[in-house]
């Protein structure tokens, strides 16, 4: 057979794989959500899914499993606003570029408001993402900061991400329980307590 031919048959093959683990997690967030994790078992997720147990197993070992892929997810989509961010803070003021970052937190966690309740609720959010996660999103917070304000030498960096990155995301996960004018005005204080310090850093720096 023509290696060409060959690639053409497994490629049907590799889109239904991956449509199939897709529809998994796609059934198992609006359960979650909705029945909460520890009332939705792994064969509920198959019956909802249109298929077999076996052909879930085939794709995740157990309902952990998929918790996980699920709120590894969450946390990649931030990284990835994050990233997108950073190029465009040059311009910004601290406040503005706070707000940013908070409202990109916000928008996610918002949109996936019922799992991100039902991972709060069974302690996966924190128990499972903060760790792997938080190095990685408190690297981008650095990055942000010194764009913002350049070297300092009297704050230790690290400490300023730490701080910026917790403060931040604690607001954007109370966001899920918040009507619009209260987040708004949560969103506002945060922003601005946390560019207050940032530029009263700044001027320490350049005294």
């Amino acid at each position: 057979m023509p290696p060409q031919a060959d690639k053409q048959r497994k490629r049907p093959k590799q889109d239904r794989a991956k449509e199939t683990r897709t529809r998994i997690l796609t059934v198992s967030a609006h359960l979650f959500g909705t029945r909460g994790i520890g009332n939705t078992s792994t064969n509920r997720i198959a019956t909802e899914a249109g298929m077999s147990i076996g052909t879930l197993y085939r794709y995740f070992n157990d309902r952990d499993e998929i918790v996980k892929e699920l709120n590894d997810s969450l946390f990649l989509q931030v990284e990835e606003r994050y990233s997108q961010l950073l190029t465009a803070s040059a311009n910004q003021s601290p406040r503005d570029a706070v707000v940013d970052l908070i409202r990109s937190a916000v928008d996610i966690l918002v949109a996936n408001g019922p799992l991100v309740r039902a991972l709060v609720a069974d302690l996966q959010f924190h128990g499972s993402g903060i760790p792997e996660f938080e190095p990685r999103l408190r690297m981008l917070i650095k990055l942000y900061i010194l764009q913002i304000i350049g070297p300092i030498k009297h704050v230790d960096i690290d400490v300023m991400a730490f701080v910026v990155l917790n403060a931040g995301f604690a607001t954007a996960l109370r966001s899920v329980e918040l009507d619009d004018v209260e987040l708004e005005a949560i969103i506002a204080g945060t922003a601005d307590m946390i560019s207050a310090w940032i530029d009263a850093v700044s001027a320490a720096e350049n005294a």
